[in-house]
């Protein structure tokens, strides 16, 4: 395989193949129903007896099957020519875009895919900022490279799948009904076409970065786009990088495919099903914004773990302020397509509502698997441990480096918000080799972010933004050695003196144990004290109890509180205007 031969083929025909296989697989498939129909049935049941009838049904029963037989053949074959020829466009677009980089960078590229390029001039060499063309030219020509390498190795693949048929042909296997129905058989059909998906081969690797994902995607032509998201719909639509409307349409397709697999299968585990009525929850919410402002967009479904989702409120391609917003503690799939849609859309509203000059687009996201414990307390979140947070926390990384990659024109004001154990899986993320992508954070019903300072999630602290209510139990979580000392000692005072004693033997524990940092929380300094350095905004005490944990997008219009409005002033970057209140 050689630059011009790439370069210059025309894969449409292969397409044009095998749309012909399948026409006359189909046509095959008519010609032997007419022929049970009108020839061997009919024999059959004609009440014709003897040896004469026994002979013509056993020779119209053999014609019967190697009609099926061919048929079988020639539909496999249409599959076979369009997963060559699309890995062909693969191929191609990414030898293409090598090559107009090239020429854009004056490098000249021989026809085997050597690179070559003048020497520098003068001024390049005393240029300590000047590009460094021996690096560009070797990453070109290993690109190009690999471009012809992935070319070559589907011509092979194609070609020994195809000559498999060509010798059925010959030998007249493809005509033997015994054959056909054992290679229906899906074990021996993979081993017998092999295993190996060229599509998925000449997509980018898992490792690539969003960046460079967008910049394949964008040199597809659209017709191969259109082939991936209906053919692949699960690995375009969550992969950080590809354009919103196209990981939509592809999630779309997706998540359909999702419920039918669910709902088709037998005694399903309690977490199927939670992801079975969450999946049905999405499907109902997406029906119900269909046709409503903002628009809505599927950016991810999966049913990896718990269950996948993330629900934008509006393009964040196109917005000019974008916030991804991290659930917490007990949150479930269903909830993508209720309650944290809901937050999702109310903070769209907000932001709107302050300025509607801009546009915004505004996300829940639920790319990990969320703590589940019953109740909200220390014992909650020391089940909870921080394994999750991190995972999350490098899912969370790369779906806003997708965001951005993705992102048209100027970058967005991107905002990411963590709430209850989301906030502690958003500081995770912040504080991951390379960051986030952030301008702002915001972080509400907080245990902490595992830092000690704001300065830590990689922006300034005054763009730090925390909502933490008198009356939520969460921001005020004793730290690790508090909850110990408040445990042994309540339990010795339970021995002792019953309730009274576990009382007060708590209490007791807690001052023994309390000589540390009074704002250490259970996931480090509490956000909201004066000693994290983040900026407090007014947000209302909360009614008594766990509700007030829940309470942050109940309060925005002055008169229980300023929590939606002082979000939406953030993420529609108006933070000037935002209320604030006395850090701890």
């Amino acid at each position: 395989m050689d630059v011009p031969t790439l370069r210059d083929a025309d894969p449409q025909r292969l397409f044009g193949a095998a749309d012909a296989y399948q026409a006359l697989a189909e046509a095959v498939a008519d010609d032997g129903r007419q022929w049970r129909a009108g020839v061997d049935d009919r024999v059959r049941n004609s009440g014709w007896t003897g040896n004469a009838a026994d002979g013509a049904r056993q020779s119209l029963s053999r014609t019967t099957g190697k009609l099926a037989a061919a048929q079988l053949e020639l539909a496999r074959i249409a599959p076979v020519l369009r997963e060559g020829a699309e890995a062909f466009v693969l191929a191609q677009a990414d030898l293409r875009r090598a090559l107009q980089e090239a020429q854009a960078g004056g490098y000249q590229v021989s026809d085997d895919g050597g690179i070559s390029w003048p020497p520098p001039s003068a001024a390049e060499r005393h240029d300590p900022d000047a590009p460094d063309r021996a690096r560009q030219g070797t990453d070109l020509r290993d690109r190009i490279g690999e471009a012809l390498s992935k070319a070559a190795h589907a011509d092979q693949v194609t070609a020994e799948r195809l000559r498999q048929y060509t010798t059925d042909a010959r030998t007249g296997a493809g005509l033997d009904p015994g054959t056909a129905a054992m290679r229906l058989n899906s074990t021996l059909l993979r081993a017998f076409t092999g295993s190996e998906d060229l599509v998925l081969a000449g997509m980018p690797d898992q490792n690539a970065s969003p960046t460079e994902v967008n910049s394949w995607w964008k040199s597809l032509p659209a017709d191969e786009q259109q082939r991936l998201i209906s053919q692949h719909p699960g690995e375009i639509g969550n992969r950080n990088g590809i354009p919103t409307p196209a990981r939509d349409q592809a999630n779309r397709i997706r998540l359909d495919q999702l419920v039918n697999d669910l709902s088709s299968r037998q005694n399903l585990s309690e977490w199927d099903q939670k992801k079975l009525e969450g999946f049905r929850a999405i499907q109902g919410r997406l029906k119900d914004d269909q046709g409503k402002q903002p628009p809505a967009y599927l950016l991810v479904i999966g049913d990896q773990g718990q269950g996948r989702a993330a629900l934008a409120y509006g393009n964040p391609d196109t917005a000019d302020d974008v916030v991804a917003y991290v659930p917490g503690l007990n949150t479930e799939i269903k909830n993508m397509g209720g309650g944290d849609a809901n937050r999702a859309r109310d903070l769209w509203q907000s932001a709107h509502d302050i300025d509607p000059s801009r546009k915004t687009a505004s996300i829940a996201w639920l790319g990990y698997d969320a703590p589940q414990a019953k109740g909200i307390s220390p014992d909650a979140l020391a089940v909870a441990g921080d394994e999750r947070a991190k995972q999350g926390g490098e899912a969370y990384q790369g779906f806003l480096q997708g965001l951005r990659a993705s992102h048209e024109g100027q970058p967005a004001h991107l905002t990411a918000l963590g709430h209850s154990y989301g906030s502690f899986t958003v500081g995770q993320a912040a504080q991951r080799p390379g960051g986030i992508p952030a301008d702002d954070i915001i972080l509400v019903g907080s245990p902490g972010t595992g830092a000690q300072k704001a300065g830590q999630l990689g922006v300034d602290g005054s763009h730090v933004w925390v909502g933490a209510a008198e009356h939520d139990p969460v921001s005020h979580l004793p730290s690790h050695a508090e909850a110990k000392g408040i445990g042994i000692g309540a339990g010795i005072g339970g021995l002792v003196g019953g309730v009274p004693g576990a009382v007060l033997g708590g209490f007791i524990g807690d001052k023994i144990a309390g000589h540390g940092d009074p704002h250490e929380l259970w996931f480090g300094q509490d956000p909201a004290s004066s000693e994290f350095g983040a900026r407090r905004f007014d947000v209302a005490d909360g009614p008594l109890g766990f509700q007030s944990h829940s309470d942050y997008w109940n309060q925005g219009d002055g008169r229980d509180g300023h929590s939606l409005r002082n979000m939406g002033m953030i993420v529609s970057g108006h933070g000037d205007r935002v209320i604030g209140q006395d850090r701890r």
